[in-house]
C-alpha cells in the first residue's frame, strides 16, 4: 500500500515537472523541492476531491461518454495551483494542454510501474 502511494506521488511530480517542462504557461517556482510539494498535493486532490466531483458531475460524464472527465482533471489542476503560491497555470489553453501531459504521462507510468492492477 505504501509503495503505490509513493510510486503515485513519483507519477504525478514527474507528470507536473514534464508540464512545466513543455507548457509555457504552467511554471512552478523556485527548486525541486516545490514540485515533490506540487506533486504532493496534487496526489492528495486526486485522492479526496475527485471522487467527490466526479459523483457530483456522473450524469454529465455519462452523458459526454467519459469526455466530462477530461474537464474533472482539468479541474483538480486548477485546484492544485490554487492550493500552492508556487505553482501557476497563466492561462486556459495551459491547463488544457497541462491536463493532456499529465494525463499521458501518468497512464505510461502507472503501466510501467503495474499501479492500475487489482490486488487479489
Amino acid at each position: 500500500m505504501i509503495v503505490r502511494i509513493l510510486l503515485a506521488w513519483v507519477s504525478n511530480t514527474v507528470a507536473i515537472y514534464l508540464a512545466d517542462l513543455l507548457v509555457e504557461g504552467i511554471r512552478l517556482d523556485s527548486d525541486q523541492w516545490h514540485i515533490i510539494v506540487v506533486g504532493a498535493v496534487f496526489g492528495i486532490v486526486n485522492a479526496l476531491v475527485r471522487p467527490i466531483v466526479t459523483i457530483l458531475a456522473l450524469p454529465v460524464i455519462v452523458l459526454t461518454l467519459g469526455i466530462a472527465l477530461f474537464f474533472v482533471n482539468l479541474l483538480m489542476l486548477y485546484l492544485t495551483a490554487w492550493i500552492l503560491p508556487s505553482f501557476h497555470i497563466e492561462t486556459f489553453g495551459a491547463a488544457v494542454v497541462g491536463t493532456i501531459i499529465v494525463w499521458f504521462v501518468n497512464v505510461v507510468l502507472y503501466a510501467v510501474f503495474g499501479l492500475n492492477r487489482r490486488r487479489g
